[in-house]
């Protein structure tokens, strides 16, 4: 598996001829390095929504209008629906959505979440993508919580965490959180895109490595294989 950094909390994670596109904030996003239509041209498989805030929510609408397939909670995929997405995907925390490519599991995430009119967005989420034969976490915007050893249980190969602090977990809190997942390899996001995410990704690689896990920092625009 292929996982790509868009920035901020954008990811692309690729295996064969699938591409699965989460919380795309393209478009006014300062760390892409990739414009809409780029995306666009990649001819996404799904596209995977941790919550409605607008840096995630992003440019979703853009994609789910030509029938590409939505996978959110109930709320979201309504949201979409309402605005023309053709082929949306309600869920709530503990669904999984199965297919021939492989799953999404929601997870409990502690945040808030409303898209950018005030409309409420439900739960936040974290999610479970099981795509060929890896598990990778995306914890969606969070803080620590004992129930992620619930989610570690389940074997994971890579983490994808928010380091930012302000509205999320800092490094050090997220450090914290691989004694709970116990993940093969962690990476870090939600930071420095605006100017209160102040998390050092330094801080969260030298206490992750300290805890025995493989911590990489991607850089916008760049990748990382599994």
């Amino acid at each position: 598996m292929n996982i790509h950094f868009i920035g901020h909390s954008a990811f692309m994670l690729e295996h064969d001829q699938t591409r699965l596109l989460i919380d795309p904030f393209i478009q006014g996003n300062p760390q892409a390095t990739i414009t809409l239509q780029d995306a666009l041209n990649w001819n996404v498989t799904a596209v995977l929504i941790s919550h409605a805030h607008g840096d995630h929510w992003g440019d979703t609408l853009e994609f789910t209008r030509t029938g590409t397939p939505l996978i959110a909670t109930a709320e979201i995929a309504g949201y979409a629906q309402q605005r023309g997405a053709t082929n949306a995907t309600g869920m709530n925390i503990g669904g999984t959505y199965r297919t021939d490519w492989g799953s999404v599991t929601l997870t409990p995430a502690w945040h808030s979440s409303s898209f950018p009119d005030g409309t409420y967005g439900g739960m936040p989420t974290g999610l479970i993508i099981e795509l060929g034969d890896k598990r990778v976490y995306f914890a969606g915007d969070t803080n620590l919580f004992g129930d992620m050893n619930l989610i570690g249980d389940r074997g994971l190969d890579a983490a994808i965490l928010p380091i930012g602090d302000h509205y999320t977990m800092g490094p050090e809190e997220a450090a914290r959180t691989l004694d709970l997942l116990r993940p093969r390899v962690a990476i870090p996001m939600h930071y420095g895109t605006f100017p209160p995410l102040t998390g050092d990704p330094a801080v969260f690689q030298r206490q992750g490595q300290a805890r025995g896990v493989d911590i990489r920092i991607i850089k916008p625009g760049e990748h990382t294989t599994l």
